[in-house]
């Protein structure tokens, strides 16, 4: 009953709710039902949108709504050219301290990986001269742009600017073999760090290397970090929003955030 969206249809015998909400919002339930009842479990590919769409009994356009809006609310997991699957529940890191990702991944018994897309150094911009606080001078900075892997799945672009006069030999580093946190934490010491979380939608690129589609909303954190009264970083982290999510657990009274780490 394609062209009257009838109220109900099944898969597996599972038919959508009878209820007079609208039509994406049954077949939403339809999914949350399989997945509460453990019929459709972690990573668990679902039927195609063509398959709903036949069994279910409703239009193109009500079924991609629907797995739309679940895999905006972190239910789904929405893959190119692979499909749609049943998303584990979100990994958090750490909002307060800085954490080392592929720790935290390793923590979860899942395996990290990196990939480094640009390693290099450039004068700095108008930008990133304020950003640095250099005081209207130019100085070379050490660029880096890599993914991290999560099981094979992309959940993190790390943009980072280092301080070529504090690290100058940044940019010779294989970061595919230890982490930028790893080689930044022994080679310069932290006093101070910053932290403004925004959100924004994902750009070309950043689909692109996430494995998203341009306009998934995505979460973006931005640090500086300091040695003394010098700016030793500025960073643009870019987290899946779908697959990530930012939290802290702490004592109000403990107002100072950590900055032991990189």
């Amino acid at each position: 009953m394609k062209n009257g969206e009838g109220s109900a249809g099944e898969i597996g015998g599972a038919a959508l709710p009878a209820t007079a909400s609208p039509l994406y919002e049954k077949v939403k339930a339809y999914v949350l039902a399989n997945i509460g009842s453990g019929k459709w479990s972690q990573h668990h590919r679902l039927p195609s949108e063509n398959e709903l769409v036949a069994s279910l009994g409703v239009s193109r356009m009500t079924v991609h709504r629907a797995l739309r809006e679940l895999t905006s609310e972190g239910y789904l997991l929405r893959v190119q050219g692979v499909g749609t699957f049943i998303a584990p529940p979100k990994p958090r890191s750490a909002l307060i301290e800085i954490n080392n990702i592929a720790s935290e991944i390793r923590q979860r018994n899942g395996r990290h990986r990196s990939r480094v897309i640009v390693l290099e150094t450039i004068d700095a911009s108008a930008e990133l001269v304020s950003a640095f606080e250099y005081s209207g001078r130019g100085l070379p900075v050490g660029h880096s742009l890599i993914v991290h892997y999560e099981n094979d799945l992309p959940v993190l672009l790390e943009e980072r600017f280092v301080n070529a006069e504090l690290v100058p030999a940044y940019d010779r580093q294989d970061f595919e073999a230890i982490t930028t946190y790893d080689y930044l934490q022994q080679s310069t010491p932290l006093t101070e760090v910053e932290h403004v979380i925004s959100a924004i939608l994902a750009d070309e690129q950043t689909a692109r290397l996430l494995m998203l589609q341009e306009g998934d909303p995505c979460l973006l954190l931005h640090r500086r970090t300091w040695s003394g009264s010098i700016v030793a970083t500025v960073n643009r982290l870019v987290y899946a929003g779908g697959r990530y999510s930012l939290g802290s657990r702490y004592s109000p009274a403990a107002t100072s955030p950590r900055a032991d780490r990189q």
